[in-house]
């Protein structure tokens, strides 16, 4: 059996914290905005060492990597950042951000696909193709309806974070998350 390296170590415990994060956002509706977008902003600097890490992967491996993975890992460490810094300005500006990060978040994904097919295979392309798509159109929603993202991103939010923990999850653990 091949020891998992440091990346699929960081995928485990991002998809694991998203899973908790996600189950926690349903059973919890009446925690206050505040905590939500505390924990939010948590996860998208969590995503985001993820994409820069995953940016950097590639481009040991490959001697290419796409530039739109390093672009959205830095978006989301940013994202993040203000979230954790200013909460109370954060909660107006979720309706716009979260959006933004579940898109940039999508397309850096959809840029993976061709190095996750040859690594992992077919299943974790399909697997990670869907994620992505769903992602997307749930991001443009919430970006073209900021009323639908004020009042449903708890629903949106926990059900993509349980599937985004998910990816994470099966992502450590397949060969994209070992090194021989």
């Amino acid at each position: 059996m091949k020891k998992l390296s440091g990346f699929g170590w960081l995928e485990l415990i991002a998809g694991i914290a998203f899973v908790v994060l996600g189950i926690w956002a349903f059973m919890h509706p009446q925690v206050a905005m505040t905590g939500m977008v505390l924990a939010y902003g948590m996860a998208a600097v969590i995503m985001g060492i993820a994409d820069i890490i995953m940016y950097i992967q590639i481009e040991r491996y490959t001697g290419l990597s796409p530039v739109i993975s390093l672009i959205s890992g830095i978006l989301s460490v940013m994202s993040g950042i203000m979230l954790l810094v200013y909460p109370a300005a954060g909660a107006l500006v979720l309706t716009l951000l979260f959006p933004i990060w579940f898109i940039a978040h999508c397309i850096s994904k959809l840029t993976h696909l061709p190095h996750i097919r040859r690594v992992a295979g077919n299943g974790m392309y399909t697997f990670t193709l869907v994620i992505s798509i769903a992602g997307l159109i749930l991001g443009f929603m919430m970006l073209f309806s900021p009323w639908l993202t004020l009042s449903t991103l708890r629903y949106f939010a926990s059900a993509y974070l349980v599937l985004l923990g998910m990816d994470g999850i099966v992502m450590a653990i397949s060969p994209i998350g070992r090194r021989p």
